[in-house]
């Protein structure tokens, strides 16, 4: 989308090589104008001016007007919500907001958590699962099989922005070998990886990533 200016300006800072992509696709979706600042690793993103938005030094981060928001789950959320007529949340009030609360929140957690521990070699203890909140990895696959198994979307026939962020983890994982190749996935990966604003986003990151390794 074009960008945008003002008081209710959309502004995110990411790189194509993170989890940026993850709002980017969401920006996409919402269909609202906004900017995009690239940032590299390192001391662009370590520096004072940066870490006052993101203390973390991380991307991405969402800046509404003033408001700024970090962490991908609450960026997802947090646009579904500003901008309703996107329906990528189910309404205020309404007994949907439980399933969607729950796995959005099963993907910043137990999902976030278990495929990076996995990634990095860093496994549980059979005895200590209880210890540790998303309990073993076997788990937490089982779990999302089911989940993304059981109907179209986590929401029944409705789309929504815990999909977007479920199904880009598993796009992710599927792409690097960090969640296993079960076939609930890979479907479930292709619907969402099927989307128009998911073109849109990856054409874009893709394209940048194209231009840094050219230029370097």
């Amino acid at each position: 989308m074009a960008s945008e200016t003002g008081s209710d300006a959309l502004v995110l800072y990411t790189n194509p090589m993170s989890r940026g992509r993850i709002a980017r696709w969401m920006l996409e979706e919402i269909g609202q104008p906004y900017r995009a600042e690239i940032l590299d690793f390192g001391a662009p993103m370590k520096s004072p001016g940066y870490r006052a938005l993101n203390p973390m030094g991380k991307v991405p981060t969402l800046l509404h007007g003033e408001t700024v928001v970090t962490e991908c789950a609450a960026i997802c959320a947090y646009l579904a919500d500003a901008f309703p007529q996107s329906g990528l949340a189910p309404e205020p009030g309404s007994r949907l907001r439980g399933p969607y609360y729950r796995w959005l929140f099963f993907g910043a957690g137990p999902i976030e958590a278990a495929v990076s521990n996995k990634a990095f070699g860093l496994e549980v203890p059979p005895d200590r699962g209880r210890a540790i909140g998303y309990g073993s990895f076997a788990d937490v696959m089982d779990t999302l099989e089911q989940a993304v198994g059981a109907d179209e979307y986590l929401l029944g026939d409705r789309f929504s922005a815990a999909d977007l962020y479920i199904g880009s983890h598993i796009l992710w994982g599927l792409q690097f070998g960090t969640i296993e190749k079960r076939p609930a996935f890979e479907a479930y990966g292709a619907r969402l990886g099927a989307r128009p604003a998911a073109r849109r986003a990856d054409a874009i990151d893709n394209a940048l990533i194209a231009q840094m390794q050219k230029a370097n």
